[in-house]
């Protein structure tokens, strides 16, 4: 079996004309019963072996950084053999499963080498004990810069389509970490700030999902994995600030505004062809919903009804997901229209 990025690299090594290969994609689109683009479909797995290699490598890299002795030698061991590694099983092989461990370690091992140097340098063991610390402050910002390099050093070499959603959520959750310490009593305003970053990574989603309007390229796996990442900055804070987060059952009249903003996600889930905010936001209104169902007595205690409401409703949405995406899509301007995938 062959996937799209298969496909890409071989009209990159000029051992398939790019014109077949659009052909072949074309023909490919007309025998399906749904458009490609519905289909979100993400590469995971090339075999069992990604399976097989990605357990050898957890294993590898876990007993290198448990036998190495401090917490920057651990740090920086990981980060390099993840490289190395990567130059095979990424790079040679072009295994997806082995590949987005890789990154994550490699991600991982620098931030953890990076954070431990601007913990010594400020003199800070946490952040909670750096508020208001300037020191601390520019220390993170660098590491932000140093993270954003490193993963754009890794994305330019391997081209994994995870490593641009790392290298995103590592510098904008490092940036709120600088502007918690910079300035004085930001702190419980950390969902606001999850957030409005939330926002940009979805935005700069959507600017990878318009370079490739019918998901056939590695910009589509991109815009995939900024999706994911986005999904939960954005959904997450807005049910803590609803109160579901704070245990003990939300007032009716929250529960009833999470089931409206999670019909609101919905829509633009449909609208940009998404299921990411869906998914993220699943747990959180069903417990509203039982909550609303319980307060006008109608199921008790037991939450198996509300699973099975909600999860009828997503079955139904499934089915009908490209019909609904029309009628969104109608509900919009032309304009807009012309920039999102077809229905």
């Amino acid at each position: 079996m062959y996937s799209e990025s298969d496909i890409d690299a071989a009209v990159a090594a000029g051992a398939l004309p790019a014109e077949a290969a659009d052909k072949f994609r074309a023909f490919i689109a007309t025998q399906r019963t749904a458009p490609a683009v519905d289909e979100e479909y993400v590469r995971l797995l090339t075999g069992f072996n990604d399976i097989f290699v990605s357990i050898a490598i957890a294993l590898v890299l876990g007993a290198l950084a448990f036998s190495a002795g401090s917490v920057p030698v651990k740090c920086a061991l990981v980060a390099v053999c993840s490289w190395g590694l990567a130059e095979f099983f990424t790079r040679k092989r072009r295994m997806a499963l082995p590949s987005i461990l890789l990154l994550l370690t490699y991600a991982g091992g620098v931030a953890g080498l990076l954070l431990w140097g601007a913990g010594r340098i400020s003199g800070v063991e946490s952040l909670r004990d750096g508020v208001d610390n300037p020191m601390l402050a520019l220390c993170l910002a660098g590491v932000a810069v140093l993270m954003a390099l490193a993963a754009w050093l890794h994305w330019r070499r391997f081209h994994v389509p995870i490593t641009i959603a790392a290298g995103a959520g590592t510098v904008s959750l490092t940036l709120i970490a600088v502007l918690v310490a910079a300035i004085p009593g930001l702190q419980p305003h950390w969902p606001w700030l999850v957030f409005a970053a939330g926002c940009a990574i979805f935005a700069l989603a959507l600017r990878w999902d318009m370079t490739d309007l019918a998901r056939t390229t590695r910009r589509s796996d991109v815009a995939f994995w900024l999706h994911l990442l986005a999904a939960p900055m954005l959904v997450h804070p807005l049910f803590y600030l609803l109160g579901l987060l704070q245990g003990g059952a939300p007032g009716e009249g929250r529960a009833v505004l999470a089931i409206l903003i999670y019909l609101a996600l919905g829509f633009v889930a449909l609208l940009v062809d998404r299921r990411a905010l869906l998914v993220s936001a699943l747990g959180y209104v069903m417990f509203a919903l039982s909550s609303v169902l319980k307060a006008s007595g109608v199921i008790g205690q037991d939450l198996a009804y509300t699973a099975l409401v909600a999860g009828a409703a997503l079955l139904l949405l499934s089915a009908f997901w490209h019909r609904a995406r029309q009628i969104v899509l109608l509900a919009i301007p032309a304009g807009l229209r012309q920039r999102l995938p077809s229905a």
